[in-house]
């Protein structure tokens, strides 16, 4: 893993158990810092928002440059950062699902165990909704997985 993976994923962890204030509101001084990290304001779906402010803040501490694109879109990233995909997941990788129709979630990968993938997802919740209020551990299948990019 490298430092900037390692450091996305250490900031990520701390973030868990953010919540939306009101609850289902897409908004709330943490959600609204990590949708203003892509130039969004609140009301919008933040999950790749949390994830481009990790690596940002990630590469702020480390002093290098944020290899993710300014985007709260998951598949507007995956689509512009063809040279980062991989195939096999590692700690600190960006998980990338693909429900059709221009929908997408993501989360950061914490460890991978069989066919399991650990992640650490914004707007999500315990029941897996790519619309949920919180930052928070899941469970994915690999098999359901469009694939993974590494920071």
């Amino acid at each position: 893993m490298s430092k900037l993976s390692e450091k996305i994923l250490q900031i990520a962890i701390t973030q868990i158990g953010v919540h939306e204030i009101p609850k289902n509101s897409n908004a709330g001084a943490d959600v609204e810092k990590y949708l203003k990290s892509v130039g969004l304001g609140k009301g919008y779906s933040w999950c790749m928002a949390f994830i481009y402010w990790c690596a940002s803040e990630a590469s702020k501490q480390l002093a290098t440059t944020n290899t993710l694109q300014k985007t709260g879109g998951v598949l507007a990233m995956w689509n512009a950062k063809p040279l980062l995909r991989v195939k096999l997941p590692e700690p600190g990788d960006i998980m990338i699902l693909d429900y059709g129709k221009g929908l997408g979630h993501t989360g950061i990968v914490e460890k991978v165990a069989g066919s399991k993938v650990h992640t650490i997802e914004g707007n999500t919740n315990d029941e897996g909704s790519r619309e949920g209020y919180e930052v928070c551990r899941r469970v994915r299948e690999l098999s359901k997985i469009k694939g993974f990019l590494r920071p």
